[in-house]
């Protein structure tokens, strides 16, 4: 039999952030995040359901775009 190599186990997920740890990880408003999203600035969030998460990979991008 012919052997089949295994793809490598996927890195750990981290959980989605809320708007509310967006907003204290960057320092801002609550409101500020959700203008964010109405505007289609700031980090990308994700609709899930009724409630907005982010990738925290997202935020650190967006966070290094504004740095840079």
């Amino acid at each position: 039999m012919a052997r089949t190599s295994r793809p490598a186990p996927a890195a750990p997920r981290r959980p989605l952030a809320t708007a509310q740890e967006v907003a204290e990880y960057l320092g801002v408003p609550v409101a500020t995040v959700y203008q964010w999203k109405y505007r289609g600035s700031g980090p990308k969030m994700i609709k899930v359901g009724r409630h907005l998460r982010a990738r925290w990979e997202d935020v650190d991008a967006y966070l290094e775009q504004q740095a840079g």
